[in-house]
Formats: structure tokens, sequence, C-alpha cells
């Protein structure tokens, strides 16, 4: 098998054996990762690639947005809110080409990210998977 390859292969397993909380996990960290290239991409002046980035990264959105049960905790509402807040900012930042907006989104994702990779972190693996 070639690198690619066995890194493919790799990223698939990771996503398999994940169980739901790392999965999440994942899916916070690619958020970050895409507003965070999308501000470079902005600053760069390439269009097509920050317009690509946001695109993933709302995609990433609406997938948290659906998968969110709102009603199974206190806080579900509030982040159903933000997760919809988020969604508009973006979509606004991308169609004005707008870095300060994608890094606001930025910086209210990131101790999101931070507390659920936390409280992941702090539950008994199950599964066998870490």
């Amino acid at each position: 098998m070639t690198s690619p390859a066995l890194r493919q292969r790799y990223l698939a397993d990771s996503i398999t054996t994940a169980t739901p909380g790392r999965l999440l996990v994942m899916l916070y960290d690619r958020l970050c990762l895409d507003l965070s290239r999308g501000v470079d991409a902005l600053a760069a002046q390439d269009r097509e690639n920050a317009s690509e980035l946001l695109l993933h990264a709302q995609d990433i959105l609406l997938e948290l947005q659906g998968s969110l049960r709102p009603d199974a905790w206190a806080g579900g509402p509030e982040l159903a809110s933000l997760y919809s807040y988020l969604l508009a900012e973006l979509m606004r930042a991308n169609i004005k080409q707008d870095a300060d907006s994608v890094r606001r989104c930025l910086a209210m994702v990131e101790p999101l990210r931070d507390a659920w990779r936390e409280a992941v972190e702090t539950l008994p693996a199950t599964n066998g998977a870490s």
C-alpha cells in the first residue's frame, strides 16, 4: 500500500472504531481546522479555497445540529441556538469574504471543542475503544 492509501485507511479505521464522544470531538477538531484555514485563505485572497473551507465548516455544523437532541439536557436549546447563529454567520462571512467574522466564530467554537474533549476524556472507555 502507498503512503496516502495507508493514511486513508488509518483515518477510516479511526472513525469506524471511535466512540460517539470521540466522533464529536473529531467533528469539532475539523470544524476548528476549517475555520482556521478559512481565515488564512481569506487573508491570502484565495476566495475559492476559503469558500470551500467555509462550506465544509457549515456542513459540519449542520451535522452537529442534526445530531443534537436539545431536549435531552438543560444546555441543549442554547447549543442549538449557537449552531444556528454560527451557520448564519458563516454564510454571511462567506458571501462577504469577512475574515473577522470567521475569526469570531472560531473563538466561539474552540472553547466548546476543548470542553467536549475534556468531558470525553473523563468518561470511561466503552466497547474497547478509546
